[in-house]
This record gives structure tokens, sequence and C-alpha cells, in this order.
């Protein structure tokens, strides 16, 4: 679930006129090229002091019902979730409930190395714990209700990854885990200790911890595009809990972003925690650079959803995506969105489309190899489109740009067949 959007760029920032209401015309113009093209379905925010500058939606929350996105429109936010899940956690050590050296035996005294394995272990994700949303079964079951019996069993199954705080590597499972040692020190639902220490005390109205997808109450849908919009299934909240089951609006994500790093939800010693990274992680955020200025934030991924947030400290700003179907490169986006609020150019997409006949896409089916991919693509058709997917990975379509040549934009895939040689 974990994504990084956000590029390293050098250089400076301009930040003249902000006190003034900025001319939106050249960002609409990205966000309408991308609506038009269909690529991409979600909303987009940008707060400065937490008050919105931008705000944008397009697509459907219900595309097979027509029903548009608009701003209110809540989101699975995925992995996003873990930053909310770190405040609860710091809050819990705040109130003297845990420290970050409460070895997690005492919670799950049958996990391997649980007496070696800490609180801190897990919000660093240097826990060594397997990641379960990584199992070769994992889409068998993800859509059906998991007790925390069933997903200690399933992470039990697999020998630990590598020794305790060792290393850094980015694990579901941790915050998982999190989850229920909360609910465990509380003796309250994630649900109700998300609504009683973040959504009430910082006002937020379209935040929630998620259940059945529910269009009514203005909540969407995801989709996958293989050559059209397709629905995609739904990841039963019981797994990723606080690792990846929050459901929100874009300027709920604001709210949120800037209500936790202006420091209005923790002590500034537990902020400082959340923000030291260390091997590429803090605890609960990432940094996020963008030119001279360092933004904290996190991204996400689930089902059709993928989503990022970044507050600039020392700017005061914060933005936010959240997505519910995307044929594009995301983080293009994002940095359409920065560049605008730093008065930097655009660069407007270009989406590039050549004619193919179906009869003409026989030519490319197969199964390819390479000693330099330890993966095999399988390429067939369906309808007018290429479909290529990589062993044990999503399908994902391919666009032709020219003769023999197609791209995936949203992975920046390009691939040049030679159906002479089946290469």
């Amino acid at each position: 679930m974990k994504i990084l959007l956000c590029v390293l760029l050098v250089g400076s920032l301009n930040l003249a006129g902000w006190g003034q209401e900025k001319d939106r015309s050249k960002l609409d113009a990205f966000m309408d090229a991308i609506e038009a093209s269909d690529k991409f379905m979600g909303s987009v925010a940008l707060y400065q002091k937490g008050q919105p500058i931008y705000t944008r939606s397009i697509g459907y929350l219900d595309k097979e019902a027509g029903l548009k996105a608009n701003e209110q429109t809540m989101y699975r936010i995925g992995s996003i979730s873990k930053t909310y899940t770190a405040v609860l956690v710091f809050k819990a050590i705040e109130e003297g409930k845990i420290t970050l050296q409460t070895s997690i035996d005492g919670f799950f005294p049958s996990l391997k190395n649980a007496s070696r394995i800490t609180v801190a272990n897990l919000l660093a994700h240097r826990s060594g714990i397997f990641n379960v949303t990584s199992s070769d079964d994992y889409m068998d079951w993800h859509t059906r209700p998991q007790t925390e019996t069933d997903m200690l069993a399933m992470m039990e199954k697999v020998e630990s990854v590598f020794e305790p705080d060792s290393r850094t590597e980015y694990s579901n499972s941790n915050f998982i885990l999190l989850s229920y040692i909360l609910q465990k020190i509380y003796g309250k639902s994630y649900g109700d200790l998300l609504t009683e220490k973040i959504i009430k005390p910082l006002g937020l109205t379209r935040t929630a911890f998620a259940g059945r997808i529910d269009v009514k109450k203005n909540e969407c849908h995801s989709y996958k595009y293989l050559g059209s919009w397709q629905k995609e299934e739904e990841t039963d909240p019981s797994i990723p809990m606080g690792a990846g089951a929050i459901i929100s609006s874009a300027s709920d994500v604001n709210r949120f972003a800037q209500g936790l790093l202006s420091g209005k939800l923790l002590k500034a010693a537990s902020l400082n925690q959340m923000q030291t990274i260390r091997e590429g992680m803090g605890m609960g955020l990432f940094e996020l650079p963008f030119y001279k200025a360092v933004g904290y934030g996190h991204t996400g991924g689930i089902d059709g959803f993928s989503s990022v947030f970044a507050y600039f400290v020392n700017d005061s700003l914060s933005f936010a995506m959240t997505s519910n179907g995307t044929n594009f490169n995301n983080n293009d986006i994002s940095l359409a969105a920065l560049n605008w609020v730093y008065d930097l150019p655009i660069e407007m997409p270009v989406f590039n489309s050549f004619e193919v006949k179906e009869k003409d896409l026989d030519a490319y089916a197969g199964t390819y190899s390479s000693p330099q991919l330890p993966l095999k693509i399988n390429i067939s058709k369906s309808g007018n489109f290429l479909i290529a997917q990589a062993t044990g990975q999503s399908a994902f379509p391919l666009d032709a740009t020219a003769k023999d040549k197609f791209k995936y934009d949203k992975a920046g895939i390009i691939m040049e067949f030679v159906p002479a040689e089946k290469k």
C-alpha cells in the first residue's frame, strides 16, 4: 500500500501573492484535460492556514448509476489510515497506557519474537512480522470479515522476515496489530476511538471507520480501467483495520493534516517522534519533499482507491488527493497542484492516441519474459485494447501511441513490440 508520489526536486519557491485569491484557471485546465480523456476519478484539495484555496472533484462515486463525485464525497484512503492510527497510539502513550518500549508479548504471546518486538518497532515498520496482505491467497479472502484470531493465525503461519529492529520494511501487519492493541487498552472499538480522539476534536464531518460502501451517504465505489471502468471488489474493513480502513473526503484529510502537524492533536515530543525519519520512514509519516519545501504525509491504496496527503509546515500548506479510479500517473496530479500553488509552470498532459484495429492486436498476444525482469508478462486482447498482466500482479490496459508501441501512464510503462520476432 506504500507508493511515494512526490519527487525530490531542487530550487527555490515563490510564495508571492498567497494573501490574494489565486487564479485557478491553469490548474482547472489540467484537471479538465484528464477529465475529458477519462483518465482519473477523484478529488483534489489544497488548504492554506486551514482554509481551502482550491478544491475540485471529477468522475463518479457510482459510475453505473451516473452519480457524480463532489467535494463532500468520501473515499477509502487506504494506508493514510496509518497516520491516524499512529496519532491514537501516541495519544495512548501520552495518557500513560503504553510506552514506545512496551513489548507486544502481553497482547500477542503466540506471535514469533513477541517479547522482542515493541510498540516503537510496529510504528516504524521494524518488527519483522510478515505482511499479511502479501499472502499468496489474499485475494481469496480479502472481501470476507476476519477476526483478530483469524488475522493472527495468518501472521503466525510465516516465519519472521527479519530480526526485530534490524531493518525497516513496510508491513500492514504492524498497524493491524496496533489497532488491536488500542482496542485492548481502551476497551473500545477502533472506530469509537477514532471518533473520540480525532474526528470530534478536529470537527471532521466526512471521516469515519469504513463499513460497506453506501452511495446514499456520498461514499464512492472504486474502479479499475481495463478498456472501460470496471467496479472493484470491496476489501472488508475488518482486515486492514487501522492500517487502511478509514474513509474520508479530500477536504477532511486536509483538516486532519493541518490539525496534526500544527500541534492540535499531540504534544510536540510525540509529533517529533512521528516526523523522525529512519531508513525512509517515520512513525506514521513519510517525508515528502518538493523543491526546498519539506512536507510530511502518507500515501494510500486499497482496491481501486489511491490517495496522498502532504503538509508543508513552514508554509502552513496542505494538499490531499483522494481517488476511486485512475488510468494516469497520480504523481503528475500532485506535482500540478503543488506547482500551481507555488506559482511554477504546470506541464499539461498530452494523451497521444493511435488507432489500432482489433484484429491487429492478435499479433501482440503471448507471454513475454526477459533476463532483466523477474516476472513474466502476459499480453492478451480485450476488445480494442491490449491487457498486460505480470506474474502475481493485477492486469492493466495498454494504450496504443504508435505502430507497435503502447504505454501505461499510471506506472510510466512503455512497451514496444516486434511481432515478426515475437518479442
